[in-house]
């Protein structure tokens, strides 16, 4: 028998791209989540439109497969975004993604789940200087996230490891990494960085100007979504347990990444700071525990920006007609 997947948050960036790469694994896979993928027709076995903030719908999405009991679970559902969202939905952003988590995670063991797969952020570590020491995954504590989503995700992460204590599932965590790629969201909001510029510099004659929060100097790692799902199904079948960062460490700052994305263009572009949330300074992490069970970044950053922007630049010129 294949097995059995089930994937929360399948209409989302990540979760539609893991779905894609459990499936070429030769998985069985249920998809589940409040919206079908926007860009591609989802290719799960079966995909249903569930919110997961109700009890009922979490049990019924864990309920099992035509074949029996799931032999996985990956939650990556949450209401969540870049950090203009993050700056101004705090109360939604914890709230809708705590009862998912709740839910869900009692949903998995209750249904007898044998491997259960949590996606938490990077968000969980302070503000630090660029030029402060990486942190090891034991060094989110004392905890001091920046922001309320870095405390859900915290607090989500201590729930899945007391399940796993008292009822043997396996539970894996990964503290994931600003993610980039084709087919994610590049308008409305609720972009992340590389989308965002990607799109501002698709828009911008050469020459022209782009608005960038704040000064630049942030600096800020961000891996590629082959590299994660790689780093997503590695984690899941090892022994690792409690938190493991997943990223490239390649550290840029946002100056860096306009002039990076423009080259890629074949634009010269100015920069304008501008007011907004720009979040901490840096965040610097260590990836000891991923490499060693065998994880390697493949994808330069230049490397995804050069995959990501003509993506994006086809939705810029599709939206234009």
């Amino acid at each position: 028998m294949p097995k059995r997947a089930l994937v929360c948050g399948a209409g989302g960036f990540i979760g539609s791209h893991l779905v894609k790469r459990l499936k070429r694994d030769g998985a069985w896979v249920r998809g589940v989540d409040i919206k079908r993928p926007e860009f591609s027709e989802t290719a799960a076995d079966e995909f249903l439109l569930l919110d997961l903030r109700e009890e009922a719908n979490c049990r019924a999405a864990a309920a099992g497969s035509p074949g029996g009991p799931f032999d996985e679970v990956y939650q990556l559902a949450a209401d969540m975004g870049g950090m203009g969202f993050i700056h101004a939905a705090e109360c939604e952003i914890m709230r809708n993604s705590a009862l998912i988590n709740i839910h869900m995670t009692h949903a998995a063991a209750e249904a007898g789940v044998g491997r259960y797969f949590f996606s938490s952020s990077a968000c969980v570590y302070r503000d630090m200087r660029a030029d402060e020491p990486e942190l090891s995954e034991a060094e989110a504590y004392p905890a001091l996230p920046d922001n309320e989503y870095g405390w859900e995700k915290l607090y989500a992460e201590r729930m899945a490891m007391a399940y796993g204590r008292r009822t043997g599932m396996a539970v894996r965590i990964a503290r994931f990494q600003n993610t980039y790629g084709p087919e994610g969201t590049w308008r409305g909001g609720r972009e992340k960085a590389p989308a965002a510029l990607s799109r501002k510099i698709a828009e911008v004659e050469d020459g022209g100007t782009v608005e960038i929060w704040g000064d630049g100097s942030a600096m800020r790692a961000y891996t590629y979504i082959d590299d994660l799902l790689e780093g997503i199904i590695m984690l899941m079948a090892s022994g690792l347990e409690d938190g493991v960062n997943i990223g490239r460490r390649e550290y840029v700052s946002v100056t860096e990444l306009v002039r990076t994305i423009a080259d890629i263009a074949g634009k010269k572009v100015n920069i304008r700071s501008i007011e907004g949330p720009v979040g901490v300074k840096a965040r610097n992490f260590r990836a000891d525990r991923i490499e060693s069970i065998g994880w390697r970044s493949r994808f330069s950053l230049r490397d995804g920006l050069s995959r990501t922007y003509p993506w994006v630049k086809a939705q810029v010129e599709a939206h234009r007609t």
